[in-house]
């Protein structure tokens, strides 16, 4: 049987092997997917996620339990060496071996895009992933508990300040998100105002949401300060320290919770540990029919998609043009490489990637939306009822839209469930500690019970 080895289980990856399952005969071809989590994780939901609005486990798709045909192998891949069609990949404790394939799909998806900035790595979080939503909604409720018990002052208003870094759909969601989290909680805390909250957007353009036209990112501007944001535009965070936040244009303050989401970053290993070419951005140059190559010069056995593939947009005026990075193209892209490969497989000519885009549309709270399909646009309630109805259908299986669609019920019955479980990233934290009084008070604010375990050598 031919080998074919996915890399990355992402929405490409995860639908070129689903895809695969359905088009394969039996005994045609052997599919392999690697990738370090088990799962694949509906990245437009994770806003919701850190506001509680959808349950964390509710995102995540296991590999194991919907592609039944395919090996998964839970690992990294390290190496792509096509000239001998091998794969280095590290498992989880460090191992490492050598896969060997005959067709490679190069579906590794994307990284979080950082700067040298001071404090960063010490302070922020990101957001493409279920784990760190998790965090970010933790931290937040931990941080509005701890401010109800102390005085007004410098550390309250600390705890109270929150900053989302990137003005792209994901910033702009979660800043909505959170804020929308943020100023509902305060019915459950009376000795707290919405005043005394402090939310920040840093956006290092001249405007948010590239995606649509000025006027809706205007309008998306007004409102979030309508609410009580601060847009920073123009605006680069240079320091971090100790989270106190230094912007470029002079301003500064503390802040509890900094999430960057500032744009993507090649994946490492598609950008500089393959023999596959690559563009100048890192990415792996793609034909219009997802073939790795060009018209001139086509890669044998070697295909890609989604965020890490630099892939034709045919649909585009201007020549040159790629698709932008986003799960509604990934999706359709895994789609056709599957189809694709399944023509090659049999001798017949494979489609180009033809997709024209259903529109724009971003959550900015609850009961807060914008949608944009061309020159319609449509702003608040109904857009953000557009945004749950397209997500619930476009999240894969039928299991997962109707444990998402319960969530939404019953947060609409009984209000979000707003319970912090911060230690449970320290789940020994508490045994280790058992007997130390000291120990066991609570942590000055939402970061710091990250030293428990240290404390304890962990």
């Amino acid at each position: 049987m031919r080998r074919i080895l996915i890399v990355g289980g992402g929405y490409a990856g995860f639908y070129t092997a689903w895809h695969l399952e359905r088009r394969l005969r039996r005994g045609e071809a052997e599919v392999t997917i690697v990738d370090p989590r088990g799962y694949m994780t509906y990245q437009p939901f994770l806003p919701e996620v850190a506001a509680g609005s959808v349950e964390a486990r509710h995102v995540a798709v296991s590999l194991r339990a919907h592609l039944r045909r395919s090996r998964i192998v839970t690992g990294h891949v390290t190496a792509i060496d096509h000239a001998n069609r091998t794969a280095t990949v590290r498992s989880l404790d460090g191992r490492t071996r050598t896969i060997g394939y005959d067709t490679v799909v190069v579906t590794a998806g994307a990284v979080t895009r950082t700067f040298p900035v001071p404090g960063l790595r010490a302070e922020g979080i990101g957001l493409k992933h279920v784990e760190e939503a998790v965090a970010v909604r933790d931290r937040l409720l931990t941080a509005i508990d701890r401010a109800a018990g102390l005085a007004p002052g410098p550390e309250r208003a600390r705890l109270l300040t929150v900053t989302v870094v990137g003005g792209g759909f994901t910033g702009v969601e979660t800043f909505g998100e959170l804020l929308s989290l943020a100023t509902g909680l305060l019915r459950s805390y009376p000795e707290l105002s919405a005043s005394e909250l402090a939310f920040h957007l840093v956006e290092a353009r001249d405007r948010i949401l590239p995606e649509v036209t000025d006027g809706p990112g205007r309008w998306v501007v007004r409102h979030l300060e309508e609410r009580g944001g601060n847009v920073h535009l123009g605006a680069q965070v240079v320091s971090a320290t100790d989270g106190h936040v230094v912007l470029s244009t002079g301003e500064s303050f503390d802040t509890g919770l900094l999430v960057w989401t500032a744009g993507n970053g090649t994946h490492p290993v598609v950008a500089k540990h393959t023999d596959l070419p690559v563009d100048e951005r890192g990415l792996v140059v793609v034909r219009a029919d997802l073939r790795v190559g060009t018209d001139a010069h086509p890669v044998p056995d070697a295909w890609g998609a989604g965020d890490d593939a630099a892939v034709p947009d045919l649909t585009a005026p201007e020549p040159g043009a790629r698709t932008v990075p986003n799960a509604q193209h990934a999706v359709r892209q895994g789609k056709l490489l599957a189809a694709n490969i399944v023509a090659e497989l049999r001798g017949r000519q494979p489609r180009p990637y033809v997709h024209h885009s259903l529109g724009v549309v971003a959550t900015l709270g609850v009961g807060h939306g914008v949608f944009q399909y061309r020159r319609l646009v449509v702003r608040g309630r109904p857009a953000w009822w557009m945004h749950r109805g397209y997500h619930v259908l476009a999240v894969p299986t039928w299991e997962r839209k109707v444990r998402v669609l319960l969530m939404w019920v019953a947060a609409w019955l009984f209000g979000r469930d707003v319970v912090a479980l911060p230690t449970v990233e320290r789940p020994r934290a508490a045994f280790l500690a058992a007997g130390d009084p000291d120990v066991l008070v609570p942590p000055r604010d939402a970061r710091a019970h990250d030293l428990i375990g240290a404390s304890h050598g962990r």
